[in-house]
């Protein structure tokens, strides 16, 4: 007899803090490929003590239970860190960073910054790599090779670096960054190859497949125009690149070229349109992207992007798949409205994982969807979270974050997303465990003496999907 699959939803705030009352938003997650039980979070979470080192969530039991380690250099007592994305190398246990050092953040300075640990049970400050000034939004990706005997670690970490404009859709990528002293050989390489309009936007991601092949996808911004209110009219191209030897070498990211006018990088889709930093629900919109590829299959990976359709004043979620290393793509498999925060993942079964945050009905709706033949029978889909967008009111942006992560470990599908914290059973309709003191009855968290009231704020939470 065949074991059904299962789901759990865990809220990550440790009992210890349940007087949280902070926006913890925007997460992160790595699970260790060689230990699953190893799984690290983040989010905007500030040292409980209000010391100079931002906090992650660690859990060794797979994701039931968690603490809080503070490790991220240049965290503040509003936010902890800034943008912040980990990720796992494949073997050997070690963890890397890519962040927006938070401190520097108050002086108006967007400083990426590189950070690796030896492992999880590691309690020291992250070890500083690479530092680099006005880049946006870093994103992890890690894998480990065998080389000469040895295990390597490649390193890529994606970024909108806004000190090389216009084009800067980029990733540093290191072929050897477990040992190597800092930099540890991470090099800048330029993924934008065309002209666009003042830059590329936020997201940039990566996606690897074991046999070395790495895709890269960004949105080409052709055309910016300030409409008032802080809000930019972008027109944008859907981009994604390749490079089939890993990232390495002088040349990266150029071996898949446009069918249409041969330049590097093929255009998924062109002259998209978005209203970036409009809002829908108190969160901003703009920049939504996503790219995962079949892990026994290289030749086979989708892409997800978010954009405004004709009049509507929310924005689409679109993906498209390629069956040829990203040199065609069909049409759109799955479009859903008003969502944003695509985060996708193929497992090794090649089922596909979607999960988007939606804005139905004055609600945000946080769904995982399961499809192995895009989606042209019925997905297998869970309602995560539902909760109110009204509550609790955002003291900052992004609300909810400007990205979610989805993630595989063989079979099975992690992933962790932010939003409203009321212990409410209506708002799980999968179920959850909260491990800070809360009352289901009455909707209610409460401090650690089980006692005061504590409000509704914004927390991370985990889940896992295991076939």
């Amino acid at each position: 007899m065949t074991d059904m699959p299962t789901l759990k939803v865990v809220n990550i705030t440790p009992v210890a803090l349940s007087g949280d009352r902070t926006q913890d938003a925007e997460p992160s997650l790595a699970v260790n490929p060689q230990r699953p039980e190893e799984i690290v979070a983040t989010a905007f979470t500030p040292d409980p003590m209000g010391g100079a080192l931002a906090p992650v969530y660690v859990s060794t039991d797979g994701g039931t239970t968690w603490v809080m380690r503070s490790i991220v250099p240049g965290g503040t007592a509003e936010l902890g860190t800034g943008d912040i994305s980990v990720s796992f190398a494949s073997e050997g246990g070690a963890l890397y960073a890519g962040i927006l050092n938070a401190e520097a953040s108050l002086q108006d300075i967007l400083r990426m910054q590189i950070l690796r640990a030896p492992g999880i049970s590691s309690t020291a400050p992250m070890e500083l790599l690479v530092s680099r000034d006005r880049v946006d939004q870093p994103w992890v990706e890690a894998g480990s090779v065998q080389v000469d005997g040895g295990v390597r670690d490649r390193v890529y970490v994606s970024n909108n670096d806004l000190g090389r404009r216009p084009k800067s859709a980029a990733v540093d990528v290191s072929g050897d960054a477990r040992t190597a002293p800092a930099p540890a050989g991470f090099r800048r390489n330029t993924v934008e190859q065309r002209s666009p309009s003042g830059q590329d936007g936020p997201p940039v991601r990566t996606a690897l497949h074991p046999d070395g092949t790495v895709y890269a996808t960004f949105e080409s911004w052709t055309n910016a125009a300030p409409a008032g209110g802080g809000v930019v009219n972008v027109t944008f191209d859907v981009v994604v690149t390749r490079d089939d030897n890993g990232g390495a070498g002088a040349n990266a990211f150029q071996d898949l070229k446009d069918a249409d006018d041969s330049a590097i990088g093929q255009r998924v889709v062109a002259q998209r349109s978005e209203r970036f930093n409009a809002f829908m629900g108190q969160e901003r919109l703009g920049g939504d992207l996503s790219i995962a590829v079949d892990p026994t299959d290289a030749a086979s990976v989708w892409v997800a992007w978010c954009d405004r359709v004709g009049t509507q004043m929310g924005c689409t979620l679109h993906v498209r798949h390629s069956t040829d290393h990203g040199q065609t793509w069909s049409s759109d498999v799955r479009t859903v409205t008003d969502a944003k925060n695509p985060a996708l993942a193929v497992t090794t079964d090649s089922l596909l994982g979607l999960v988007c945050q939606q804005f139905k009905q004055g609600q945000w709706v946080t769904a995982l969807e399961l499809t192995s033949d895009d989606w042209r029978n019925t997905p297998e889909r869970h309602v995560l979270h539902q909760a109110p967008a009204t509550v609790p009111p955002a003291r900052f942006l992004p609300y909810l974050g400007d990205y979610i992560r989805l993630i595989t470990v063989g079979r099975d599908l992690y992933g962790v997303f932010c939003g409203n914290n009321t212990p409410d059973p209506a708002n799980f309709p999968e179920g959850v465990t909260y491990q800070r003191h809360a009352d289901f009855v009455h909707h209610q968290l409460l401090d650690l003496d089980n006692v005061t009231r504590v409000p509704t704020s914004i927390d991370p939470f985990f889940f896992h999907w295991a076939a």
